[in-house]
Order: C-alpha cells, then sequence, then structure tokens
C-alpha cells in the first residue's frame, strides 16, 4: 500500500476528553473517529487492526471446536423478559418499539438468542455437546462511555455459547475455553492474568476474567508474586485472618461519648482494630422494592460492595441517607450486632464467624458493647470484604499485591440458568427431559485494539506488536521529489511484497522527512525503512520502532534484514 493512496489523516492535536494514551493514539493515528457518545468509526488503518485481531480469535475459537454463527443485532424483549433480565440489566438495555409496537433491544449479549436458537432444535444428548459463536457488534447504553474504544457503547465482541448434556461436560469445556484464550492473547503478544471473577449480570456460578496488565486499567485485581493466584478485587479471597480462641468474657456496655468512629472506639479502649465490628448501613435496590441492609465486616476491613450486592441478590447498593437510619431506628456510628431492631436484614463477614469478645455498638447513641459472643448468635455470614495488599494468599500464604487491569475476556459456567427460564431442555440417555446446561465465553475484540496500544506506546504514539500491526514495514522515502530515492523505495517496496512481508511507503510528495518520521512514530509500525542521504553509499536505515534504534544495511541485503527482525 502506498501512503499517497491511503487515508491516514493524522493530527498532532487530541481530544480534550482523552485522558488514556490507547484514546489519544487512536484518534491522532488516524485508526478510529467518533461520531456520538461512545460511538466510533474505523478507518482504513483502524479497521486492518480489528480484522486481524479478529482473524486470530476466529481461528482459535474454530480449533476449538466452535461453529461460527451471526445472530440478529436486534433482539425481541420477549426473550429478555422469559429469562428475567429485562429489569435487571438496568438501564443498559436499550429498548425500542417498531412501527407494529413490537417490543426490541440493541443486543449487548445474546445468552437468550442462543437458547432460543438451540431450543427445539437440539432434542437429545447424542447432538451435545455444542458451542456457538459468533463476532458482532454489541450495544450497551453506558452512563458514561469514556477511554475511547476501552469503554464505548457500541462495540465488537466474540461471544460464544455453549450447550451440555451434564455439569462434568461444561467443566471440560470451560477449561478448552480457557486455554483456547490464552492461545489468543499470547499470539497478540500481551502481558495478561487469568483472575477469578465475579459473575455480575450475566449470572452463573463460576468465572474468570482475563486481564491485561497496564496502569491506566480501570479494575484493580489482586495477585500473588509467588504463584498463580490473581482475582479481580470484586472476587478475591485471602487466607483468613483467625484470632486465638478464648474464654468468653462476661458482655459489658461501655459509655464512649461522641466516639463513633473505629479509629476513635480502638484508640478509647486501648485495642487493636482487629478486634471491633464495623457496620456499614446500606439501602439494597430490589426489582420490586429497596431495603436497608446492615453489613457488619471487622473494624480493620472494607467492605466489598460488588460482594455484599451479590450476597443480598440485589441490583444495586446505595448509602443509607440520614433519614433512612433514623426512620429504621438505628444509630449511625453505634450500630451493633446484638440488640437490632428485628425488620433489618443483617449479614456479617465470613470471618467473624467464630469470634468471641468482639466490641462493637450497642444501638444505643454513646454506647458499645465489649465482649460480645458471636458463636451464641444466630447470624446469616457471607464473603464481604476487600481483600487488601499485604493479606497472605489463600494457595500459598504470599502476600498479595495490587496491579491494575484492563478486562479483555471474561468465561462464565452458566448452569442451566437460562435454559431453565426459557424452557430448554433435551433428552437424556435415559429418556428424561433436562434442561441444557451451559457456559458463555466472551472477548472483546474492538477493546483489544485499545489494550495493546495501553500496553505497548510510548511518550511519541504507539508500538504495535506483531501480529497486530497494520503494516510491519513502513519504507519512508526522505525526498519523494528525487527519482533515486523513490525509485530504489519503490523497489524495496515491491521486493517486501513479494516476500509476504506487509508493508507501506511512504512517498508523500509534499511532505517532508520530519513529518513522515513523526507519523511512523505516532502509527507505530514496528520497523521503518529510510531511504535518503546513504542511499549514494548504497545504504539504507532500519528503525526499531520499539526501541528507535537504528541500523544502517546495505542495500542488496535489506530483505535477509527486515526479515530476520520480523521472525525474531
Amino acid at each position: 500500500m502506498k501512503f499517497s493512496k491511503m487515508f491516514i489523516p493524522t493530527t498532532k492535536e487530541a481530544p480534550k476528553d482523552a485522558s488514556l494514551a490507547s484514546h489519544q493514539y487512536l484518534i491522532r493515528g488516524g485508526f478510529i473517529n467518533q461520531t456520538g457518545s461512545g460511538i466510533y468509526n474505523y478507518l482504513p488503518l483502524g479497521k486492518i487492526v480489528l480484522d486481524k485481531i479478529r482473524a486470530i480469535v476466529k481461528e482459535e475459537m474454530d480449533n476449538a471446536g466452535a461453529n461460527e454463527v451471526q445472530f440478529g443485532f436486534v433482539t425481541p424483549l420477549s426473550f429478555w423478559e422469559q429469562s428475567g433480565r429485562a429489569s435487571t440489566m438496568g438501564n443498559e438495555l436499550l429498548k425500542f418499539t417498531d412501527r407494529k409496537n413490537t417490543a426490541y433491544v440493541l443486543s449487548p449479549t445474546n445468552e437468550e438468542t442462543a437458547v432460543d436458537l438451540v431450543k427445539n432444535r437440539i432434542t437429545s444428548y447424542k447432538n451435545l455437546p455444542l458451542n456457538l459463536y459468533q463476532i458482532y457488534t454489541k450495544f450497551r447504553d453506558e452512563a458514561r462511555p469514556r477511554f475511547g474504544l476501552m469503554r464505548g457503547r457500541e462495540f465488537l465482541m466474540k461471544d460464544a455459547y455453549s450447550f451440555h448434556a451434564s455439569k462434568e461436560d461444561l467443566v471440560r469445556e470451560f477449561n478448552l475455553m480457557e486455554e483456547t484464550y490464552k492461545r489468543v492473547f499470547n499470539r497478540l503478544g500481551l502481558d495478561y492474568r487469568i483472575v477469578e471473577a465475579d459473575s455480575g449480570a450475566i449470572g452463573g456460578s463460576g468465572s474468570k476474567e482475563f486481564m491485561v496488565l497496564a496502569d491506566s486499567g480501570e479494575d484493580t485485581i489482586v495477585v500473588c508474586p509467588s504463584c498463580e493466584y490473581g482475582a479481580n478485587i470484586e472476587a478475591a479471597t485471602r487466607s483468613a485472618k483467625v484470632q486465638d480462641k478464648k474464654e468468653t468474657l462476661n458482655l459489658e456496655k461501655v459509655h464512649t461519648p461522641n466516639l463513633k468512629t473505629i479509629d476513635e472506639v480502638s484508640s478509647f479502649l486501648n485495642i487493636d482494630s482487629y478486634y471491633t465490628i464495623k457496620a456499614v448501613i446500606k439501602k439494597a435496590q430490589f426489582e420490586d422494592k429497596n431495603e436497608l441492609i446492615v453489613y457488619f465486616i471487622r473494624g480493620c476491613d472494607t467492605l466489598e460492595e460488588t460482594k455484599a450486592t451479590s450476597a443480598v441478590g440485589a441490583l444495586e447498593l446505595f448509602d443509607a441517607s440520614e433519614a433512612d437510619i433514623k426512620e429504621s431506628g438505628l444509630h449511625a456510628g453505634f450500630c451493633g450486632i446484638k440488640d437490632l431492631p428485628a425488620n433489618i436484614r443483617v449479614l456479617v463477614d465470613n470471618e467473624l464467624k467464630n469470634d468471641n469478645n468482639i466490641v462493637c455498638g450497642a444501638n444505643e447513641e454513646d454506647y458499645h458493647f465489649i465482649n460480645v459472643d458471636l458463636t451464641s448468635m444466630d447470624l446469616e455470614f457471607a464473603d464481604l470484604n476487600a481483600v487488601q495488599e499485604g493479606d497472605s494468599c489463600i494457595s500459598c500464604n504470599s502476600s498479595l499485591v495490587y496491579t491494575k487491569g484492563i478486562e479483555v475476556g471474561h468465561i462464565f459456567q452458566l448452569g442451566n440458568k437460562y435454559s431453565t427460564a426459557m424452557d430448554a431442555k433435551f433428552l437424556d440417555e435415559n429418556g428424561k427431559s433436562q434442561a441444557f446446561e451451559m457456559g458463555c465465553y466472551g472477548i472483546g475484540v474492538s477493546r483489544l485494539i485499545a489494550a495493546v496500544v495501553e500496553q505497548n506506546h510510548d511518550e511519541k504514539g504507539s508500538i504495535w506488536t506483531k501480529e497486530t500491526a497494520p503494516f510491519m514495514v513502513d519504507i519512508i522515502v526522505s525526498n519523494a521529489k528525487k527519482e533515486n530515492e523513490i525509485t530504489a523505495g519503490l523497489e524495496i517496496y515491491e521486493t517486501l511484497k513479494k516476500a509476504g512481508i506487509e508493508v507501506i511507503i511512504d512517498d508523500r510528495v509534499k511532505e517532508r522527512f520530519g513529518f513522515k518520521m513523526g507519523d511512523f512514530e505516532l502509527i507505530g509500525f514496528p520497523y521503518a525503512i529510510v531511504v535518503g542521504k546513504k542511499l549514494q553509499d548504497g545504504l539504507v536505515e532500519i528503525i526499531d520502532r520499539k526501541t528507535l534504534e537504528k541500523t544502517e544495511v546495505k542495500l542488496e541485503n535489506i530483505l535477509e534484514s527486515i526479515s530476520s527482525l520480523i521472525n525474531n
């Protein structure tokens, strides 16, 4: 391809709202342009990269035995009503009606469509397992689309749905998809971690996320430097902090005037906050009601809100207002686990299950209890704490650390949640009707474009990995008005093309060498071949975009030299 014939509108200016490198460089490098909030066009360079990533994903999914299909972008709302997600997906689900007043949605994911497709078409265990996938447009009406392709409303996604006769076979496919995803991300040249994750609105009993490590990542992930353990902060667990069991002392009520915080109470009683209980009062939003919930965690811990939301099956949690708290008969700052109003739902962190001699509020202004024995109380327990840096790894007891990640893939064991809701069944080997066991597996194909740049860039621009680069080599003709330079450049261009190397030649006559070099650095082709003043000595210059190192090469050795670099 010739630069002079290709639409590559590079610019020095980045959008005012572009805070991430990928957002800035993809716009400035002429890969994408924005047409609306969270909606982007792919220009020629962007489309090449998108197609390269898509091709890798497709090849690995095909090799894993999955079948490619294409569902409709528009889905009947009735499918979502059957599954129960028409309301639980919230405002991210964009609904509309046609001229006949039939309700539809723009698909953000396609579990319901996949079930409807298989329902009554796969009727026997003999036709299982089956894995159907598509690489197609999705739409989620994000409240705050931002960061360019990282969190857009319209995006390209690979979504796959598998159907099984047993839970054991679902686990086998889940593990196969994990290995398939590893091959995809390894081929793309990405540094990533596989982490335990919360299943969120998709549901199911088990899920894993694939996180590209980057300082700009939106997700905090907890990893162990000594083993392979990793989890999103929303799902991370730790080796429990267990106190030495002591003889339970007598319960006492202590006057604690105006001492509302854990630090104030701990200091006043001269104890470590480990031996206190913190009350976190939240308003939980359900489909048909709102309810006040009191969560109790250890005083030195923090409530993890996604865990807390999942534990009660709520759609969302909000901070309870002073009016909510007062109306419920609670006392902010003095709320405790003993003698709470009977109508208040209480959840307690698992790590407090066997504790005694604990300090908590007395549910009375200016008073706390000491020596509370949780072992004698009938309580509801759940995993509620947010794992902290320095906590012990659940696998090897080493100290855990935080890092940032960009979610680019997510795999789920759905079980029979959707097949049961939509009455999709088959006959097992005993002739008994059973609901399908299901898995689903997603890769953010368009998000991967941004993820590659976030992990591979410098202050000058993008640095594409070899598998994702729009072109492997950029031949820069220093002065295209000089016949010897343009002739030599074109000869190199044809030689590389014949060798199967993806190459573009910057043959622009009206642009100076410095401008062409700026475009090379901004766009991020892996290598440049500069045809310039050294041509009279039979030399050209190879520039490695990653290191910006320059190497002089004899003209007759250019194919050998560039091939060696590409294949290294």
